[in-house]
């Protein structure tokens, strides 16, 4: 094993408290020697941001060990656009960012996509402008397919609810479990599928989209999904472990230490 992805709610931390063994696995994983990222669906957080989140549950990890649903979807649309980069967004300043690094010009009129994520900010006006540009031929895209986040926070999947009913057009979501996010994060961490373990707590997101991009998998029980869930799937992880305790036993037996390169921080 070369590259490590990992989930953060339900794997490293319950809201802003970090679960059993979450300062352990981040130290194991910063002693290397594989490449390690943190992965979220939620896209309204910087990299930054996702480090003073863990910060402030006691656990330090550098920014640059982030990856986002924000910055797939800026990566998604990078490859498809061409010339055509006019994008009505919704959402918070994450995703704004991660766009206009892309080289993405914000509008409210004649935009050629209609870009969704999450934001506290959602009203009414802006449901009727994303519809009337996707009406007018702009293409749908929200960054993750998420209903509900943790206390009963709505997601984008449940913002883009409403525009999907008016347009008739399901937007193309770029977040776990496509597999587009699996191979974003990969490339971000210059790994391999085949040398790369996904672990999560969500059978239906983490792994099901590690599962289809080739990668090895890790139920960790500690979150969404509970092992009597399991009967209802027609696909298994490739492990099964209760929390994040176990995971870093799972890889002091199977990934032993080195005193060779550091290859724990992706290279940019």
């Amino acid at each position: 094993m070369k590259g490590l992805i990992c989930d953060i709610d339900g794997v490293v931390l319950r809201d802003n408290s970090p679960l059993p063994g979450a300062k352990e696995l981040v130290d194991r994983l910063l002693a290397g020697p594989f490449r390690f990222v943190f992965l979220t669906n939620f896209s309204s957080q910087t990299p930054a941001d996702l480090r003073n989140r863990f910060l402030a549950a006691g656990i330090d990890v550098p920014t640059e060990h982030f990856y986002t649903s924000a910055m797939a979807t800026a990566e998604f649309l990078n490859g498809q656009a061409g010339e055509r980069r006019k994008a009505f967004v919704i959402g918070e300043g994450a995703l704004v960012h991660a766009l206009y690094q892309a080289g993405f010009t914000l509008t409210e009129t004649d935009a050629d996509y209609v870009v969704l994520g999450e934001t506290r900010y959602y009203n009414f006006e802006m449901i009727q402008r994303a519809a009337q540009l996707i009406l007018q031929g702009a293409r749908f895209v929200a960054t993750n397919p998420d209903v509900a986040g943790p206390a009963g926070r709505p997601s984008c999947g449940a913002l883009a609810a409403p525009i999907e009913k008016i347009t008739g057009r399901r937007p193309f979501y770029v977040g776990k479990p496509n597999p587009f996010m699996m191979r974003a994060a990969l490339k971000y961490l210059q790994a391999h599928s085949e040398d790369t373990w996904m672990v999560g707590d969500n059978m239906d997101t983490d792994i099901i989209a590690g599962l289809q991009a080739g990668m090895q998998t890790v139920l960790v029980l500690s979150g969404v999904s509970r092992e009597e869930d399991l009967v209802r799937y027609p696909y298994r992880p490739d492990r099964i472990v209760a929390d994040a305790t176990e995971v870093v036993a799972l890889l002091e037996r199977e990934v032993p230490r080195s005193a060779g390169d550091d290859l724990s921080s992706p290279t940019r």
